[in-house]
C-alpha cells in the first residue's frame, strides 16, 4: 500500500513502509523508548523488539485526504513516566514526517506493548 499526495506540481506516491521506517526511527530516538513492538504480539503475551527493517509490523499508516494517521506500538523502559514518553514520541514523529516528507499527520496514536526492566 502507498500514500498518494497531490500537489500543485503533480502527484507524489510514498510507500507506507517508508513512512513507517521514518516514524519508527524518530520514535526510537526519544527518551524512555526501548524499541518498537509488533502489533499482534499482545495476544501472545510476548513483546519482542523489532529491528528497523521490520518497523512496518509495529506501525500502522492510514491515509485520510492529504493527511496520515500513525499507530505506533512501542516498548518503554521501566521507571519512565509513560504519558511524557508518549507525548514526546507524538511530537517527534509529527515533526519528523512534516520535515522529511512534507506529510501532515492527523494523529499519532501510541500503544504501549510492554515495559522493559533493564538488568543493571
Amino acid at each position: 500500500m502507498s500514500l498518494h499526495l497531490t500537489s500543485e506540481d503533480g502527484k507524489i506516491t510514498i510507500a507506507t513502509d517508508v513512512i513507517a521506517t521514518l516514524a519508527g526511527s524518530a520514535a526510537e530516538k526519544c527518551y524512555g523508548i526501548v524499541g518498537m513492538a509488533s502489533r499482534h504480539q499482545l495476544r501472545d503475551g510476548i513483546a519482542e523488539i523489532l529491528r528497523r527493517e521490520n518497523y512496518s509490523k509495529g506501525i500502522v499508516v492510514t491515509q485520510t485526504d492529504n493527511k496520515v494517521q500513525i499507530d505506533l506500538h512501542i516498548i518503554v523502559s521501566y521507571g519512565t513516566k509513560i504519558s511524557e514518553v508518549a507525548h514526546n514520541v507524538q511530537s517527534q514523529v509529527k515533526y519528523t514526517l512534516d520535515r522529511a516528507l512534507g506529510v501532515l499527520t492527523s494523529s499519532v496514536n501510541i500503544y504501549i506493548q510492554g515495559v522493559s526492566v533493564s538488568a543493571d
